[in-house]
């Protein structure tokens, strides 16, 4: 087991829009031990509402019994600057006010969290990276990070993501956003709850780019035609909603939404192309064929675009949510890949097993 640590930069932590934060704090998980040779990392990028206990999170390919376990690697997981998880956030307090920040909290995006990581890993003396890993928010960050340092990088592996966020995917986190700001107590800033409402509302809204319409068709159909109200998909909606507002909070979502929304590899590089590029790393992209936030073309954008890039695509009942679910086959070709060098350009197509 693996309790949360704690890193403080004690110079000033400046964002990639020129502002910054002072006494930046991160919190993070590490399993295992560094090998003598310091080549057995693995790194792990979560993804949006997640934290950086991955053996909790990711079960099934990471675990004792799993892939990546802690008797072979040396697992590091930290919380993105503005989780609520233990890193410096929108209720941390303002060193300079005395007060949480709120939505006097700057704006961050996916390069800050990069640049985070780089700081933890000197702190931790982790040279080289074996494996840097990461789904939906997190794969951007991964590839954000091996796009910027690409020596650190041996192999990257990305699932369900994409080199800069689409209109859609940018439309989905506004909608989510109206609707937290819609909520009368997250504009008064006088509670860590403010906006609750609202983000039960966002998450509901989220839900529904993470899953499909068979996925709902089969977990929530009705099993008689009797009923005018109380469906099951409208409890569902309600539960998911009220679990998210339990263990987050409104203000760390618009922050980390808009993140997600600032990632483009391109921005102030010669193009998308590339900075894709310049990444070293042999990669894997893996693709989900029903992913409605994140549909495949733009994982086979990538892998197209790497120098080493192999793209192996899994058809899921979850959706885009299936790269945290397809556990059993994710252990098996993200095994392959790790035993053996991936053929440029090669793309694959892969069911589910049962």
């Amino acid at each position: 087991m693996s309790t949360l640590q704690s890193y403080t930069c004690k110079k000033r932590f400046k964002l990639e829009n020129g502002k910054s934060i002072s006494n930046l704090e991160i919190g993070y998980h590490t399993y295992g031990k560094l090998n003598s040779k310091k080549d057995n990392v693995i790194w792990v990028c979560h993804a949006l509402t997640a934290n950086s206990d991955v053996l909790d999170w990711w079960k099934g390919l990471f675990g004792s019994n799993d892939l990546f376990n802690p008797q072979d690697y040396y697992i590091v997981c930290a919380n993105v600057l503005g989780s609520p998880y233990g890193t410096t956030n929108p209720l941390s307090v303002n060193p300079e006010t005395g007060q949480p920040y709120y939505l006097s909290f700057p704006q961050i995006s996916v390069r800050d969290m990069v640049a985070a990581h780089e700081l933890l890993a000197e702190h931790l003396g982790i040279s080289k990276i074996s494996v840097l890993i990461g789904g939906s928010l997190g794969g951007q960050q991964a590839l954000e990070w091996a796009i910027k340092q690409p020596e650190k990088i041996d192999r990257l592996i990305v699932l369900a993501t994409n080199a800069y966020h689409s209109p859609w995917g940018i439309a989905f986190n506004e909608s989510q956003r109206l609707a937290i700001s819609a909520d009368p107590t997250f504009d008064s800033q006088q509670s860590p709850d403010g906006g609750a409402k609202g983000l039960k509302a966002a998450r509901s809204i989220a839900l529904l780019s993470y899953r499909t319409y068979e996925t709902y068709g089969i977990s929530q159909q009705e099993v008689t035609a009797d009923k005018t109200d109380n469906y099951k998909a409208s409890s569902y909606q309600n539960y998911q909603g009220d679990k998210l507002v339990n263990r987050f909070n409104a203000y760390s979502y618009w922050y980390l939404s808009k993140a997600m929304d600032s990632h483009h590899v391109g921005r102030n590089r010669k193009s998308v192309e590339d900075a894709l590029k310049q990444i070293q790393a042999q990669t894997l992209v893996i693709g989900i064929k029903t992913d409605l936030l994140f549909p495949p073309d733009e994982q086979k954008f990538i892998a197209n675009h790497v120098r080493n890039g192999r793209y192996i695509e899994i058809d899921s009942l979850y959706g885009h949510d299936g790269f945290l679910v397809e556990t059993k086959l994710l252990s098996k070709e993200i095994g392959n890949f790790l035993k053996t060098a991936p053929n440029n350009k090669d793309i694959v197509h892969l069911h589910k097993i049962a």
